[in-house]
């Protein structure tokens, strides 16, 4: 598939479909722990959240989190069916509900219907959690073609952009939208250029978005987490010697798990952070980034 100009003059630049991505969760061994740790206390009763990438990872991890506090959930994903279904049982099983929505956010459509879907469902919105991104691994910058870092970019930012754009009618007063940016962008990262340039603009992105929607009482955060163990770095995100000492160089000496990181996404989501706009939580093995 080609980059294709669309009716608004919109360039969109279509998934990278490389052998091993997106990652399927269900092929990764060992298995990441993403079931919540601790019994819910309704932080989150009578919401409506949406959780992007939530097919796995982080973004599973903190769709079961969301619903184990009494969220209902919409699991939006790109592709990976299989993933998806078991982020929705796990959220049922939790006693809430269910939305799977499949479709590349970064085209400027589908964010437009994912929240019709959502509204049409449930009719409202209060939690929105853009945490969906991709990064590919290069040691050259020469390597990066113009597809993968303009896809990277579509994928990582262009989405969240599209995503906020679409639901800023439905986001009232006490709402939150959380998103995840990550510890290459205060550390850097020498194999992840266009990543790491990504998660530069999401952290910009999360300040200014907090200042322009604070006078409307909605509040905007980040989460930027460092190694965790999803199928992101395995699945083509990493190079094999990176991967095979992945997160032995934190101060904790391994990587996280993804309910080590959900719980930073439910404070946020939560009245507990109701003081709290334009910040970032770092769940990242203890490195200090001083961001």
């Amino acid at each position: 598939m080609t980059e294709t100009l669309l009716a608004d003059g919109v360039l969109f630049v279509p998934p990278l479909h490389e052998d091993a991505l997106p990652g399927h969760e269900t092929a990764l061994e060992p298995k990441p722990d993403f079931m919540p740790r601790y019994p819910g206390s309704g932080r989150l009763a009578g919401k409506v959240a949406i959780v992007t990438g939530a097919d796995s990872g982080i973004g599973r991890a903190v769709a079961v989190l969301f619903a184990r506090e009494g969220a209902k959930v919409a699991v939006a994903y790109l592709c990976e069916d299989d993933d998806a279904r078991i982020t929705g049982d796990a959220v049922r099983a939790e006693g809430s509900e269910a939305l799977l929505f499949a479709g590349d956010l970064g085209h400027p459509e589908t964010g437009k219907r994912l929240i019709d879907a959502v509204i049409a469902k449930w009719g409202q919105l209060d939690v929105l959690v853009n945490n969906a991104g991709e990064q590919h691994a290069d040691k050259d910058i020469r390597d990066i073609t113009v597809h993968q870092l303009q896809r990277t970019f579509q994928s990582n930012i262009f989405a969240m952009f599209y995503l906020v754009q679409a639901a800023r009618d439905h986001l009232k007063k006490g709402a939150a939208i959380i998103n995840c940016t990550s510890i290459t962008m205060y550390a850097g990262e020498p194999q992840l250029l266009d990543y790491s340039a990504t998660k530069g603009a999401i952290t910009a992105f999360t300040r200014s978005l907090s200042q322009n929607l604070i006078e409307h009482g909605i509040r905007v955060n980040g989460v930027a987490p460092g190694p965790i163990w999803t199928p992101l770095n395995p699945s083509g995100g990493s190079t094999p010697d990176k991967l095979a000492t992945f997160g032995q160089d934190t101060p904790m000496g391994r990587p996280g798990q993804p309910n080590e990181v959900a719980p930073a996404f439910l404070f946020l989501a939560c009245d507990d952070a109701s003081y709290i706009s334009g910040q970032v939580i770092h769940p990242n093995g203890g490195q200090i980034v001083n961001g």
